[in-house]
């Protein structure tokens, strides 16, 4: 080896090692990154797991069979079957009786009360509800299905634990001996809770549902996309093909910009203010609620309403100049349904982004008890954020799984819009 040649190969093993360093601190970047995918679907994974094995028993009931004498005297004493009649009966009280000549053993006062309570207070909903589909069961005994109690709903899921000392649990001893002489008759079953998705709101869980709230949401998002899509596109329209460059149509963009960025809630004082202070509009409607999301998602659809406009080749827009179109008819014609796959996606996450706002409803009324399912937009009305806000404030233990349950809800519908919106994106998506 000559002189001449020595800085060459030290040149040469210099670079050699600056690369094996950039590759080195290459693979640590990506393991990185890897990582943090990893934690961020762990907690992701965590956070399902937990709302799921704690909100799944939302979607069951406890049914009871309780042998039930409906007495003709008692529910139709004029024997014409007339409708109204079988509506008013009590049957709550045969209920009782019922559960009276079940255990006869139970005399005292506050052992009857107990007793009742093994049931739900709506139970004899039930046997009116079986008694009219079928009115050939007055006068005999039918062993009939009632809804238990929310307690003796958690005692048979498991969530109250028999084993504890009978101070330490809502349970009472003598209530789990009545509870396991109706399992050993095999009068004690687990059914699918349709009430939960059928029903509305109530202060007794096991007759909870989230139907009011999901028809509320309706409503509110419906009020919400009609204000909301073609005030945005047009204006996303303007601003980018016809508005001139100066110095308002900066400062517009701006200030949409920001209003973007705002907390919610500011939007849920504006609302207080202007739609419920000084026009006087209903408290608590899917009106009022859904004029205040437009407020907050409005900006959204404009900034991807202009987005999608932006990506549009400006050879389209120069081509259909060329040819004569008006740029009215450019816009219409060519770059807005070009566009509009781009708009549908930011106007769909927009509306899910909207659907899961609890804050700015919650300063127009909006979390009030609202046992009836709302007919219209004017109607008081909750939604699905709300009643979950609701359910999770409840002292009662067995909202807790109603509150899962409603967020599994809640997700589900996010999911299926956000999938929606890529089916959307993915379906009529050009590639320039």
């Amino acid at each position: 080896m000559t002189e001449s040649t020595m800085p060459t190969l030290r040149r040469a093993d210099l670079s050699e090692a600056r690369l094996k360093r950039r590759y080195a601190a290459e693979r640590r970047f990506r393991l990185y990154g890897i990582s943090a995918i990893v934690a961020a679907l762990s907690i992701l994974g965590l956070l399902i797991g937990t709302i799921v094995s704690n909100g799944y028993t939302a979607f069951q009931q406890t049914y009871l069979a309780i042998p039930v004498h409906l007495d003709a005297q008692a529910i139709d004493p004029q024997g014409d079957r007339d409708p109204q009649t079988l509506h008013s009966a009590d049957y709550q009280g045969l209920v009782k009786q019922a559960l009276r000549e079940m255990f006869p053993e139970v005399t005292g006062r506050r052992d009857k009360l107990k007793l009742y309570g093994l049931v739900s207070s709506a139970a004899g909903y039930d046997v009116r509800d079986q008694v009219v589909a079928d009115p050939a069961l007055i006068g005999t005994t039918q062993t009939l299905w009632m809804r238990s109690s929310d307690d003796v709903d958690s005692l048979i899921k498991g969530a109250i634990d028999r084993r504890l000392p009978e101070s330490d649990r809502r349970v009472k001893d003598n209530e789990i001996r009545w509870i396991e002489s109706l399992e050993s008759r095999g009068g004690v079953e687990l059914r699918f809770n349709s009430a939960f998705l059928t029903s509305g709101d109530s202060r007794e869980p096991e007759q909870a549902g989230i139907w009011g709230a999901v028809v509320g949401s309706a409503y509110t998002l419906l009020v919400t996309l009609l204000l909301t899509f073609p005030v945005g596109v047009l204006s996303a329209v303007y601003l980018e093909e016809f508005a001139p460059k100066n110095r308002w149509t900066d400062l517009i963009e701006v200030n949409i910009n920001n209003l973007a960025a705002v907390p919610s809630i500011i939007f849920g004082l504006l609302g207080l203010a202007v739609f419920l202070g000084t026009f006087g509009l209903p408290r608590s409607a899917p009106l009022v609620g859904g004029m205040v999301l437009a407020l907050m998602t409005l900006p959204t659809i404009i900034i991807a309403g202009r987005a999608a406009l932006k990506a549009v080749p400006p050879s389209i827009r120069e081509a259909a100049l060329g040819i004569g179109a008006s740029p009215l008819q450019v816009v219409t014609h060519h770059v807005l349904p070009l566009a509009l796959p781009g708009i549908m996606t930011g106007t769909i996450i927009g509306m899910a982004q909207a659907l899961g706002e609890t804050a700015p409803l919650l300063m127009i009324g909006m979390v009030a008890f609202i046992v009836d399912v709302p007919g219209g937009v004017t109607d008081p009305a909750t939604v699905l954020p709300v009643q979950i806000y609701l359910w999770a404030d409840s002292p009662e233990r067995a909202f807790m799984e109603k509150t899962n349950g409603a967020i599994m809800v809640l997700l589900a519908f996010l999911i299926v819009m956000n999938a929606l919106a890529v089916l959307l994106r993915k379906r009529f998506e050009r590639k320039w």
